[in-house]
C-alpha cells in the first residue's frame, strides 16, 4: 500500500505528536498539530466551499459516545484516514431521500421530529465517512490504487461506523466506483492527498442500511423477487430467524464501557514483545454466513415458477434425491432431526465470512501475503462446524480452482499413489485435473468438484452484506451427502485455532494484515468472552499477530496462554464415525512449558491422555533446562527427527519411526512468507512438530472436549496453540497410499 508522505522535505517543522485516541476515552490534544503549509483532510474541506455541510457535521460529532472530542479535531490530527466527503449536494439528495421515505417532514435539518433522530442521521453521514487506518507511523490510508481488488471487495479496516465499505467499479466505465455499490465517487475529485490521509468526494452519501439477515429474509419473502425466496422460506420455517437477528453481546459492551474489563499496560505484555500493542475487544459481536441457492436453480430443479415453489416442494424433493436420509419427515421444520432442518442448517455458518475471507491465505508455501496482488499457489482448505446439526463445511481454494468452492476434492499432486514420483510426477501439492472418486450416495455425478461460491457483481449472483452476515450466491444444491462425509473422513483435517472460535472473525481479529505494526489482543478469563472455551481464572488468554514477524505459524498467527493455566475446549465433530488421531502443532522456543492433555465427551469427567505433553521439546532441541535456557543438540531425543534425504523411502523410514514415537515433522504446506519449496517449509524445520495426543474411535453425533492443564509450578510458561489435525486411521495407516507430507 502507497506510504503517505508524513515527512514532506518542504515541511517547516514537525511538533512532537502524541497519539490521538489511543483509547476512546482520550481527548484530542490540540496542541498536536502539524505546521505543514500542506492541508490536513480538515483544512482541506475547511478550504472548499462545496463541503461546508460536510464540515458542519464534523464539528457536532463526537468521536465517540465516551469522548468529547469532534470528529473535525480528529481530522486535524496525526493519522491514516481516509475520508469519503459527501458534497453539499449529496447531503441534499440523502436529505431529500429520508423526506420521501416519512422520516422527517422537509428535505433540511430543521426536518426532525427530535433531537435523537437528528443526532443519529449526523452520526450515519459522518462515522460511515471515515476509515481510521490508524496512529501508529507508516499506517496508511487508501488512495483508490489501494482499494480491495477483488469486485465487491471490502476495505480490510472498517469505518468509524464499524462496518466493512465494498468497492464496486462500473461494468462499462472501469474508473467509476461505487461505495457499497450505491454512492458515487467524483470520477475527477478523487486520490486527494492530504498531509494525514486521502479524500474521495463523494456524489452520494454513504449509509449502509442496519437490516440483519433476518430482516432481509422476510424482506425477500415480501417483495418476492430477489432471487433468495426459497432459502428464504426454509430459513424461517426452521425457525432460526430470532438467531439470525443477533448482531451484539450488549453485556460486554457495557463492561468494556464501563471499565470492568481492561488490558493493565504494561503488566500485560506478552512475554518479550513489550513494544507490541495488546488490546482488548470492544466488542463481542455475533455473526453468520449463508450459502445460498439462487431461486432460478430451485425452478430448475422444482420445475415451478419461484412463486408456487413450498417448503413442502423442498421436502419432497429431497426425499426423492435420497438426501439425509436418516432424517424425520413430517412438518416440524424446527426439530433439529427434521430433513429440511438438516438441509437449510448445512448452508449456515455461525461467523460472519466475505468472500474475499472465506479462506486465509497467508503463508501457504510460495504465497506471500505482504504483496499487494499475492498469487495463489497451493491449496488453502479451511474447515467450519455448521449450525444445527454440527457437521463440517469445507472451503477451497487454489491456483488451480478458479474461485472458492464448498466440499471440492481434488486430487492433489501429493508424491503418494498415482501421482508418486517413482510414476514421474511432481510432488507440489497442486491439482492435478483429476477429482477423486464418488464414494456413497451423492447428488451428482461430478460432485466432488464442488460448488463454486459466486459473486457476480452487477449481476443476479452477487454476494449480499448486511450488519451481521453474509448471503453468498451458490449453483448448486448442497447437501451433506454420504459422499462428502466419506471424502471429508479420507483426508487429513487441519484447522488453524483461530477457525475454532466465530469471535475471532466476527469481531475482526483474525488475519489483521492491514495493520503494518503488531495488534494483540488479550481475554479476560473473569468475563466469558469465547463459547467454545472455558478458562481458568487467573490465566492470561493472548492472540498473537505475526504479520510484523513472519512467525512460521500456520496461517501466521498464534494463540497463547500464561500462567497457571486450566482451560477446556469444544471440538468440531468428525465427519463420519471411526479411528482418528489428534495431533497438536508445536513451534519450540525455551519459553513453552508443559501440560496435561484430557479428552474425551464429558467436560466433567475428562479422562488424562499419556503423560504430560512438553511442548519445549523439538525435533533435535530440547529446552529441558534451567528457566530460560536453552539446550544444543540433544542426542538422545525421543523424538528422531532427521532431516529429509533425496530418497523416499528413506525418508518414510524417519516419519515411521518418529510416529512410533508419537511424534510426526511439521507440514509441508506451510513456509515463512513467499519461500518455495518443501526445504524452505514447516517439515523442514526441526523445532516445528507436530505431537500426537489422541488416538480413539469418534462419533460424529458426540460432542468432544480436550483440555489442556499446566503442571509446571512457573507462571511464566507459554501455552502455544496454533493448529489441529484430525486424521483417520484409513488415512495414516494405508497400506496402498500412505499419508503425504503436506
Amino acid at each position: 500500500m502507497k506510504q503517505l508522505l508524513y515527512f514532506k522535505k518542504h515541511m517547516l517543522a514537525l511538533l512532537v505528536i502524541a497519539s490521538a485516541l489511543v483509547a476512546c476515552t482520550e481527548e484530542i490534544d490540540k496542541s498536536n498539530r502539524y505546521t505543514f503549509t500542506e492541508y490536513t483532510v480538515l483544512s482541506y474541506l475547511q478550504e472548499n466551499e462545496q463541503f461546508s455541510e460536510y464540515v458542519k457535521l464534523l464539528n457536532q460529532v463526537p468521536i465517540s459516545e465516551v469522548s468529547s472530542s469532534t470528529v473535525a479535531q480528529l481530522l486535524s490530527a496525526r493519522g491514516a484516514y481516509t475520508c469519503f466527503a459527501p458534497n453539499n449536494e449529496a447531503i441534499q439528495l440523502y436529505l431529500d431521500s429520508l423526506q420521501r421515505k416519512g422520516l422527517i417532514t422537509e428535505a433540511s435539518w430543521a426536518g426532525f421530529k427530535n433531537e435523537n433522530d437528528l443526532d443519529s442521521i449526523r452520526k450515519v453521514i459522518v462515522y460511515n465517512s471515515i476509515i481510521n487506518s490508524g496512529d501508529a507511523k507508516g499506517v496508511t490510508a487508501f488512495d483508490t490504487g489501494n482499494f480491495p481488488v477483488e469486485d465487491n471487495g471490502e476495505f480490510e479496516t472498517a469505518n468509524m461506523n464499524e462496518r466493512k465499505l465494498r468497492v464496486i467499479r462500473g461494468s462499462v466505465n472501469q474508473d467509476s466506483i461505487y461505495i457499497n455499490g450505491e454512492a458515487p465517487i467524483h470520477m475527477q475529485h478523487r486520490d486527494i492527498e492530504a498531509i494525514n490521509g486521502y479524500i474521495h468526494e463523494m456524489v452520494g452519501v454513504i449509509a449502509p442500511s442496519n437490516e440483519t439477515l433476518a430482516d432481509k429474509l422476510l424482506e425477500w419473502i415480501k417483495e418476492g423477487d430477489m432471487k433468495y425466496v426459497v432459502t428464504a422460506k426454509l430459513i424461517l420455517a426452521a425457525g432460526l430467524a430470532d438467531t439470525l437477528s443477533k448482531q451484539e453481546d450488549l453485556h460486554w459492551r457495557e463492561l468494556y464501557l464501563t471499565g470492568k474489563v481492561g488490558v493493565k499496560d504494561p503488566e500485560d505484555r506478552f512475554g518479550t514483545e513489550k513494544n507490541t500493542k495488546i488490546e482488548l475487544p470492544e466488542h463481542r459481536k455475533y455473526g453468520f454466513t449463508i450459502f445460498a441457492e439462487t431461486d432460478d436453480v430451485w425452478e430448475r430443479e422444482i420445475g415451478k415458477p419461484v412463486a408456487e415453489i413450498t417448503v413442502e416442494d423442498i421436502k419432497q424433493y429431497l426425499i426423492a434425491k435420497g438426501a439425509y436420509p436418516d432424517a424425520t419427515t413430517d412438518d416440524n421444520y424446527t426439530n433439529e432431526n427434521n430433513i429440511i432442518n438438516q438441509f437449510i442448517t448445512y448452508h449456515i455458518l455461525p461467523e460472519k465470512l466475505s468472500h474475499e475471507r472465506l479462506v486465509v491465505h497467508w503463508n501457504e508455501l510460495g504465497y506471500d501475503a505482504t504483496q499487494k496482488n499475492p498469487q495463489l499457489t497451493i491449496p488453502v482448505m479451511e474447515y467450519f462446524c455448521t449450525m444445527g446439526r454440527r457437521r463440517l463445511l469445507k472451503l477451497y481454494e487454489s491456483k488451480e480452482s478458479n474461485g472458492v468452492y464448498i466440499n471440492r476434492f481434488p486430487k492433489l499432486l501429493n508424491g503418494r499413489g498415482e501421482f508418486s514420483t517413482d510414476n514421474g510426477f511432481e510432488n507440489n501439492y497442486h491439482e492435478s485435473g483429476q477429482f477423486k472418486e464418488i464414494k456413497g450416495h451423492s447428488m451428482y455425478a461430478d460432485e466432488n468438484e464442488g460448488i463454486r461460491v459466486e459473486n457476480y457483481v452487477g449481476g443476479d449472483t452477487a454476494s449480499v452484506a448486511v450488519v451481521n452476515g453474509y448471503f453468498h450466491p451458490i449453483n448448486k444444491v448442497l447437501v451433506c451427502t454420504d459422499n462428502v462425509r466419506n471424502q471429508l473422513m479420507g483426508e487429513r483435517i487441519r484447522i488453524d485455532f483461530t477457525a475454532m472460535f466465530p469471535e475471532f472473525m466476527n469481531n475482526d481479529i483474525r488475519d489483521l494484515r492491514d495493520y503494518t505494526y503488531d495488534r494483540n489482543y488479550l481475554f479476560p478469563t473473569d468475563h466469558k468472552y469465547f463459547d467454545n472455551i472455558d478458562i481458568m481464572e487467573g490465566s492470561k488468554f493472548y492472540y498473537l499477530s505475526g504479520w510484523h514477524h513472519n512467525w512460521l505459524n500456520y496461517q501466521g498467527t498464534e494463540l497463547n496462554i500464561v500462567g497457571q493455566y486450566e482451560f477446556t475446549m469444544k471440538l468440531p465433530p468428525v465427519p463420519k464415525a471411526g479411528h482418528y488421531e489428534i495431533r497438536y502443532g508445536i513451534q519450540v522456543v525455551s519459553a513453552r512449558g508443559m501440560a496435561q492433555v484430557y479428552f474425551g465427551d464429558n467436560p466433567n469427567a475428562l479422562p488424562a491422555m499419556g503423560i504430560p505433553l512438553d511442548i519445549r521439546m523439538g525435533g533435535t532441541i530440547w529446552y529441558n533446562g534451567t528457566e530460560g535456557g536453552a539446550s544444543d543438540s540433544n542426542p538422545n531425543s525421543p523424538v528422531g527427527w532427521e532431516p529429509d534425504a533425496g530418497d523416499q523411502g528413506a525418508n518414510d523410514d524417519i516419519d515411521k519411526h518418529m510416529r512410533n514415537n508419537g511424534f510426526m515433522k511439521g507440514p509441508a504446506n506451510f513456509s515463512y512468507l513467499g519461500s518455495n519449496g518443501v526445504s524452505n517449509s514447516s517439515r523442514s524445520q526441526s523445532r516445528e512438530i507436530r505431537r500426537i495426543i489422541v488416538s480413539q474411535d469418534m462419533d460424529p453425533d458426540k460432542q468432544y472436549y480436550i483440555k489442556f492443564k499446566s503442571v509446571q509450578e512457573s507462571t511464566s510458561k507459554q501455552f502455544y496453540m496454533d493448529f489441529l489435525e484430525w486424521c483417520a486411521k484409513e488415512v495414516y495407516d494405508n497400506p496402498v497410499e500412505g499419508e503425504d507430507i503436506w
